[in-house]
């Protein structure tokens, strides 16, 4: 049965997304990526989130919209469930790309994907068996190793997945840290590729961001239901306050409007004034002097 939270949830990224800015690439194509975290529990306290004999977890998975950085798809589910799993449940235009990490290379999704006209861009599990079908140039300049079209050898590869892909080596200019890419698009360039699974960090920022700024790694309420109910409110208050930050235009952070809320719980003023009144800006934290005003 969906939580409540999902409803506001779903409702929200259309409003943000009417003035949210695009996704940085020359491409047309929406740009979208896929990710999960694991919220700690304890079993003690949290008994019906059992994840391993002594540990609790709940997993939250999000589909994240480049075109300002919005989770556009969320799901709650228990820590054991794996993540190709839940991105089976997705339907996304046709058209877009989605970045993954390995723990969504599934030979049927891949397949699924390609038959719903969506390009998958992820990065290739050692030990899946292939063959080079076809070799094009490489800018090594750019960092790129490889660019190959290639097909599945195993069984079961041949059977769930009978297309041709695209396999791409990268070498970091940086770093020299080198990586392997599985890709089903053939029309952009083998560094716009890189990019994109490079661009899947945004989904982590996300996990970070909320798990920093909205305090879902502790809970107020020890029930399945209080525990959900905080985690979906945390997820909408993420993308109220992205929905200021794009409407305002103001050059305000998340992190800065959402302190600037929480300094005025009591204010009843539109926001949009609060926003622009520019001697409310967000002070840096200093405790010392917040305690020698509580004190005078």
């Amino acid at each position: 049965m969906a939580h409540n939270g999902t409803v506001l949830f779903g409702r929200l990224p259309s409003r943000c997304r009417a003035s949210s800015p695009g996704h940085g690439f020359r491409f047309k194509n929406k740009l979208h990526s896929l990710d999960a975290t694991v919220i700690d529990l304890c079993l003690s306290m949290f008994p019906w989130a059992k994840f391993r004999r002594a540990k609790g977890a709940l997993k939250v998975h999000a589909g994240m919209d480049h075109e300002g950085r919005l989770p556009t798809f969320a799901a709650v589910t228990e820590g054991r469930t794996s993540d190709i799993e839940v991105a089976r449940t997705l339907r996304l235009p046709k058209g877009s790309i989605v970045a993954a990490d390995r723990a969504y290379l599934d030979f049927e999704r891949i397949n699924s994907l390609i038959l719903q006209g969506v390009f998958l861009a992820t990065r290739l599990k050692k030990g899946i068996g292939y063959r080079v079908v076809e070799r094009r140039g490489a800018n090594r300049r750019q960092g790129v190793t490889s660019d190959q079209t290639i097909e599945f050898t195993s069984a079961r590869g041949r059977k769930r997945c009978p297309r041709r892909l695209r396999r791409i080596g990268c070498r970091d200019l940086e770093t020299g840290k080198r990586c392997v890419l599985l890709t089903t698009n053939f029309q952009l360039s083998a560094k716009t590729i890189a990019d994109i699974c490079r661009s899947r960090w945004q989904v982590e920022l996300f996990f970070k961001w909320i798990k920093r700024n909205l305090k879902v790694k502790s809970f107020v309420g020890a029930s399945r239901n209080a525990v959900m109910t905080q985690l979906w409110i945390a997820m909408c208050m993420y993308l109220l306050v992205s929905h200021l930050k794009f409407a305002s235009r103001l050059g305000w952070s998340r992190a800065e409007i959402l302190r600037l809320l929480q300094l005025n719980p009591f204010e009843r003023r539109p926001l949009g004034d609060l926003l622009r009144n520019k001697a409310n800006d967000p002070p840096a934290c200093q405790p010392q002097t917040e305690m020698k005003f509580a004190w005078s």
